[in-house]
């Protein structure tokens, strides 16, 4: 049996699409220094594949809320 997904609490406000838009923009600036550190020269400043997969999966899912809540 699967579980289904759990909607907002009632109680719950409703983020503003301001702040979804706002968080976008940081998980996309994220990515986008993963990525970048990605390819560095430096070592130490390098990520792993795992850390940029990490920043694209919050860059998503934040895209996804921004979605929802314009539906």
């Amino acid at each position: 049996m699967t579980a289904m997904p759990r909607q907002q609490d009632p109680c719950e406000p409703s983020p503003r699409p301001q702040d979804l838009i706002d968080e976008v923009v940081v998980r996309f600036d994220a990515y986008a220094r993963a990525r970048a550190a990605s390819e560095s020269l430096f070592p130490t400043a390098r990520t792993t594949p795992r850390q940029e997969q990490r920043a694209f999966d919050d860059l998503q899912a934040a895209v996804t809320r921004l979605r929802n809540s314009l539906r």
